[in-house]
């Protein structure tokens, strides 16, 4: 089982916000920009990969009941995101790495937890 606290200790994540929700479990990853797309698309425990720094995103994560947001490529993120993501105690995460990059190892490590590597 890898939590959101797993995954920010293996990938050497950024915590920005959003700190004491690091307990939920993650299930798959998306990767989107569009908030409405994202709003139809991903499922509850996914990890959202965006580059959406916007104060909606923690909105729609929260709605959607996603484990964590990560931005990607160290992109600048509002202050009033990171208000509403420390608020909703939804985790935001940055990462240097872009979407693809991020992604894939994520999907490493959930293959790893899936066969108990």
């Amino acid at each position: 089982m890898l939590t959101v606290k797993n995954l920010v200790e293996k990938l050497e994540l950024e915590v920005v916000a959003g700190e004491n929700g690091m307990v939920g479990i993650v299930t798959d990853v998306y990767i989107g920009d569009l908030l409405s797309w994202v709003m139809a698309k991903v499922d509850d425990g996914n990890v959202w990969i965006t580059i959406q720094t916007h104060a909606n995103t923690i909105a729609v994560a929260v709605l959607k009941d996603v484990s964590c947001v990560i931005i990607t490529e160290n992109a600048m993120i509002d202050k009033d995101t990171i208000k509403r993501a420390n608020t909703e105690e939804m985790p935001l995460l940055r990462s240097s790495l872009n979407s693809y990059q991020l992604a894939l190892r994520i999907g490493e490590l959930l293959k790893q937890n899936e066969f108990g590597s």
